[in-house]
């Protein structure tokens, strides 16, 4: 036959004395902690920049804090310096015409240039100046009419013309009629 069991012995657990007890319920508050920093520790123990993330890159975070806007300080009194006709035309002329871009005449193509050479330089700096078509005024650059006139002057004459450089606006005044 069985002994009689004791009630105390049948709900013992494994706490048996008050110092495990006082071990126990250290571990269950300490370890837990002490596995959290570890872990932030090892997470957070160098820079790791993200996949395809240079946006905190010294070079991003100068292009981000850079001025709005510069000053450009120039010699009111110096002699302007006027851009040739082919310097004028890869300026601001090629971007269109070089690949025949929206309609553009493409630059030497005889055939597509021969209609608007008849029109005449007049005709043909007027359209430059004011824009005509996909193309804005002036080009779409900041070139003087005398500079564009040399454009169309070049871009003519490398196109089956045969057009007189245009004079320069002060030769022009002080030449006589």
């Amino acid at each position: 036959m069985s002994e009689p069991h004791d009630a105390q012995d049948c709900h013992e657990g494994p706490i048996r004395t008050p110092k495990q007890l006082v071990w126990t319920v250290v571990a269950a508050f300490v370890l837990p902690v002490v596995i959290i920093i570890l872990l932030v520790n090892y997470v957070a123990w160098d820079s790791k920049p993200a996949a395809g993330s240079g946006g905190l890159g010294p070079e991003a975070v100068a292009a981000r804090i850079q001025p709005v806007g510069t000053i450009e300080l120039r010699d009111a009194s110096a002699p302007a310096v006027l851009r040739s006709g082919e310097q004028v035309y890869n300026a601001q002329c090629a971007a269109c015409h070089a690949a025949g871009v929206a309609g553009a005449p493409k630059f030497g193509d005889n055939g597509a240039w021969a209609p608007r050479i008849a029109t005449g330089y007049e005709a043909l700096l007027n359209s430059v100046i004011k824009g005509k078509g996909a193309m804005a005024a002036q080009g779409g650059g900041d070139a003087s009419d005398f500079e564009l006139g040399r454009a169309v002057v070049y871009l003519i004459n490398s196109s089956g013309g045969s057009l007189p450089e245009p004079q320069a606006p002060a030769a022009a005044a002080s030449a006589p009629n």
